[in-house]
């Protein structure tokens, strides 16, 4: 049973259950002092603490989507790409593994609902490889539309975190099916995954010397293989890039280095800064500029102002980056050419709820600043 199965969630908690009631029930049997009792009480109480833990550890990650797999868990994802030839292989720098139905208020078919595809794809110059899930809206279905390009938006994960969250937790396609058919958003194709495409590394987006290409992967390889398979939009202002956590730190970055790709980066609860620790390795192999760069408060004060929109996201209790935001936003509104906007909650902390309550509006504002054509 994988990991983020509820067959499994089940099971853990029914055992659970199981050993609480036989704990109940055998504990005046086990009132002896003798040591066959004292080693069934201990036993009996580990044995049910272990299943409670792992009941509230399956759930959290079922709501959080911290790890995909069981060798996503225990850190045995080893693979970081794959090597393909110069027509980019047999099936493409893309290719469409699934296709599911969306579930929204007034039915699931491709024109009333959209439909998500989950997809494997090969980068092209990177030669990195990861799976993500693309939402197409209804409108992409409807003959009206046929000859329509649409604007598209990349959607990271935290770290670790899994593209499934996004999908099934934060309910990104649901959120703009329904924007979009209230009129506060444009129909827009959502591109959802991991921004750790070299699992179980987390690379911070960084183009790691010698090592995984990651910022080159998401600025170059992703769009033209997605923008080669589905109608998205080929002009400056077609792509846009939203992301929490890690994926909010990616997501600026993005858009600061490249605003001839993204046009619009949202970042909910960022950091400004590529983290380094024992998840990341040594990212830049004593490579100053490297470094430099993926600091984007160094970055903006050093380099000349991206054309390009920001969107960050904190609230005034429960966030770490509180402080750290509102300097951002000063820097920001210093360059000129750079315009930054942001959504600061009274109160909520580094979590999917706050998150959940941030994105409408985040994909209201990148739909107003991105082009269908």
């Amino acid at each position: 049973m994988g990991l983020t199965s509820n067959k499994m969630l089940v099971v853990a908690v029914l055992l659970a259950v199981l050993l609480f009631v036989g704990t109940v029930w055998w504990w005046p049997r086990l009132a002896r002092r003798t040591w066959w009792s004292v080693g069934g009480r201990v036993g009996l109480l580990l044995a049910t603490q272990l299943t409670l833990f792992v009941s509230v550890g399956l759930c959290a990650n079922q709501a959080f989507g911290f790890y995909a797999s069981w060798a996503d868990l225990l850190g045995r994802e080893r693979g970081e790409g794959v090597v393909v030839d110069g027509a980019g292989g047999a099936g493409g720098p893309l290719r469409v593994v699934d296709t599911r139905q969306v579930d929204v208020a007034g039915g699931s078919g491709a024109r009333t609902g959209g439909r998500i595809q989950k997809i494997d794809i090969v980068g092209r110059t990177t030669r990195i490889a990861t799976q993500a899930y693309v939402y197409l809206p209804p409108e992409y279905f409807q003959p009206r539309y046929r000859t329509r390009t649409f604007p598209a938006v990349t959607v990271l994960t935290g770290y670790p975190g899994t593209a499934e969250a996004l999908v099934k937790a934060l309910r990104f396609p649901q959120t703009a099916n329904r924007l979009a058919k209230d009129g506060r958003a444009q129909p827009m194709i959502l591109v959802m995954l991991r921004p750790t495409v070299a699992p179980p590394r987390d690379t911070e987006c960084v183009d790691v010397p010698g090592g995984p290409q990651a910022e080159s992967f998401f600025a170059e390889d992703l769009p033209d293989a997605v923008s080669a398979h589905y109608r998205v939009g080929r002009r400056p202002g077609s792509w846009g890039v939203v992301g929490d956590s890690t994926g909010g730190y990616c997501a600026l970055k993005l858009a600061v280095h490249h605003p001839e790709v993204y046009a619009a980066g949202a970042g909910l609860s960022p950091y400004y800064k590529a983290a380094i620790d024992r998840t990341t390795g040594d990212l830049f192999h004593g490579d100053k500029a490297l470094r430099d760069n993926a600091d984007l408060r160094r970055y903006l004060r050093n380099k000349p102002a991206p054309d390009t929109s920001l969107l960050v996201t904190s609230s005034k209790e429960g966030e770490s980056n509180y402080k750290e935001t509102l300097d951002f936003i000063d820097l920001v509104k210093s360059k000129g050419r750079t315009r930054i906007s942001s959504i600061i909650l009274d109160s909520g902390g580094h979590n999917f709820n706050t998150w959940r309550r941030e994105i409408p509006a985040t994909l209201q504002w990148i739909s107003g600043r991105l082009s269908d054509r």
